[in-house]
């Protein structure tokens, strides 16, 4: 290994999506449609779960963090995507590129934990729906929502520190559009065994965790619908749960797609599709999948609008 290259990588440069020149205004005005959806619902959805007080309940203060979480890992990727489709120079800092990973790594950890947390929560309130607001408190929420942040925090250190210490001596050039760990992983001249290791270990363990706790959280959820005696409190029950399983169905199907493979099967132009659609396409659907099918939000949407004619 040679330890002089190792100290010579201040910059990467990115292929970007595409050098078909044909096809390159087509993807810049979907991506830009996409993300500047992305950032009106999900800043939408956190000013309006604030603005309005019926808003103001645990199910809806988590679903707050979780746009924040879009809009975060969204913003770090898309402009500069966006950019680089007619960029010469698709350059991108050494700390700049850790950076980015680190938003994203911190992001899917976040969300996937919220994900667990918000099943909890559907729990709570359909089993018992009179004590839910004791059970699932200011405090409680907080605590809760501070953990898995903290929890985030430390695995995206953890795997920033691991990926940006390798020796990166067979190129500059990712071939991808944003700092991710296969086409890293694949510029890498040091041994990444432990890499793949600590991926496997730490963040199986956080995705491991999370789908047990979101299956755990729905099997009790189903005894609790079953408990109900008419079949509108039933509906009732089932549809508050149908656009959260649709998100984490979305989400955590691409993540196990996306990470958990060895090397050997890395397919970047496949895994560039892949990741167009859980850095820019999840985060839009988020907001809409909540909003779409909810009253609740929909009332408030409705109330905005009249407040801001009159």
């Amino acid at each position: 290994m040679d330890t002089e290259n190792c100290s010579s990588v201040n910059e990467f440069q990115f292929l970007g999506i595409t050098n078909n020149s044909k096809i390159k205004p087509i993807i810049f005005t979907i991506f830009l449609v996409v993300y500047l959806i992305t950032i009106i619902a999900n800043l939408g959805m956190i000013i309006l779960t604030r603005m309005d007080s019926h808003l103001q309940t645990p199910m809806y203060f988590f679903l707050s963090h979780l746009s924040f979480c879009d809009f975060c890992y969204s913003t770090a990727i898309g402009p500069k995507m966006l950019v680089d489709i007619f960029a010469k120079n698709k350059s991108i800092p050494f700390l700049g590129c850790a950076l980015q990973f680190f938003i994203l790594c911190f992001c899917v950890d976040f969300e996937s934990l919220l994900l667990a947390v918000m099943a909890f929560d559907r729990y709570k309130a359909i089993s018992n729906p009179l004590l839910y607001t004791v059970n699932m408190s200011n405090q409680v929420c907080s605590t809760l929502v501070a953990g898995i942040y903290m929890v985030g925090m430390v695995d995206a250190w953890v795997h920033t520190t691991l990926t940006f210490r390798l020796c990166f001596c067979v190129s500059n050039e990712i071939n991808h559009f944003f700092c991710d760990l296969p086409p890293l992983f694949l510029l890498s001249c040091s041994d990444i065994q432990v890499n793949e290791l600590v991926l496997f270990i730490v963040f199986g363990f956080i995705e491991l965790s999370t789908i047990s706790g979101v299956l755990v959280s729905y099997c009790y959820i189903i005894l609790s619908v079953l408990k109900i005696n008419s079949a509108e409190g039933r509906f009732k029950a089932v549809s508050t749960c149908t656009s959260h399983l649709t998100v984490v169905a979305i989400f955590q199907g691409t993540i196990l797609f996306m990470y958990f493979r060895p090397s050997s099967d890395y397919s970047l132009d496949q895994d560039k599709t892949t990741s167009l659609f859980y850095t820019l396409v999840i985060p839009m659907l988020n907001p809409l999948i909540y909003s779409l099918r909810n009253k609740d939000v929909k009332e408030a949407l409705k109330k905005c609008k009249t407040k801001m004619l009159l």
